[in-house]
């Protein structure tokens, strides 16, 4: 199997008052090209801080970070963005879907970024896949919540990512919606082989992935 994912004594620290504050604090891992991560810890604990820096949305004060064999921290804001496009999707826990468009639109637009000419019949499908055929010409303020995380997932794998990163993907969802959300995110995750490495406080969600990361006050926890 290939590492597609490679922390290297990630470190990141800003200044607080007088004093620097270590948010993450030498963090080391990897993850499998197909695997399953997830990245447990208290409130404050540096969660949510790996998973901008592996993403490259974030810098880190010091360490590195291999996607797919390349360093992202070698390349500028414009060649980490370009990585992110052809390698990642996202699902966040607030959705993050643009209000004045449709949920058809907010699945087609990636990979309208991307110029692909067949974006709204592979859109049509994701929505399909999800569901949500029906309601895809219905504004996100006409979805409930699950439909909407439900669209936020179809935009997330309609570009068939090698990973995809979840923030906290069923925190703003009630127990029932959020079980369907997770069986959801799985499904896809096996369909498409995605690596998938996410962020949560739910320990049943965590269980179902193939390997759980801990952090205790930005360290790895043995």
């Amino acid at each position: 199997m290939t590492v597609i994912v490679q922390a290297v004594n990630l470190t990141r620290q800003v200044v607080s008052g007088e004093l620097p504050l270590v948010i993450l604090d030498k963090v080391s891992f990897e993850v499998m090209a197909g695997e399953s991560l997830a990245i447990l810890g208290a409130s404050g604990s540096g969660k949510s801080t790996l998973l901008g820096l592996l993403a490259g949305l974030d810098l880190p004060s010091s360490g590195s970070v291999m996607l797919n064999g390349q360093d992202l921290f070698a390349l500028n804001e414009d060649g980490r963005a370009r990585l992110r496009g052809e390698l990642a999707g996202f699902v966040f826990q607030s959705f993050q879907l643009l209000p004045a468009l449709t949920a058809l639109e907010n699945v087609m637009l990636p990979l309208e970024l991307r110029g692909s000419p067949d974006a709204k019949q592979r859109a049509t499908e994701s929505l399909q896949q999800v569901g949500l055929a029906s309601r895809a010409h219905h504004l996100p303020k006409h979805l409930s919540g699950g439909e909407q995380q439900r669209v936020a997932l179809a935009r997330a794998f309609v570009c068939q990512p090698k990973i995809l990163f979840a923030d906290e993907p069923t925190g703003n969802l009630d127990a029932a919606t959020g079980a369907q959300v997770i069986k959801l995110l799985f499904e896809l995750n096996q369909l498409q082989k995605t690596t998938l490495i996410l962020v949560t406080h739910d320990e049943a969600l965590a269980a179902r992935c193939g390997k759980q990361l801990r952090l205790v006050a930005g360290r790895v926890a043995k």
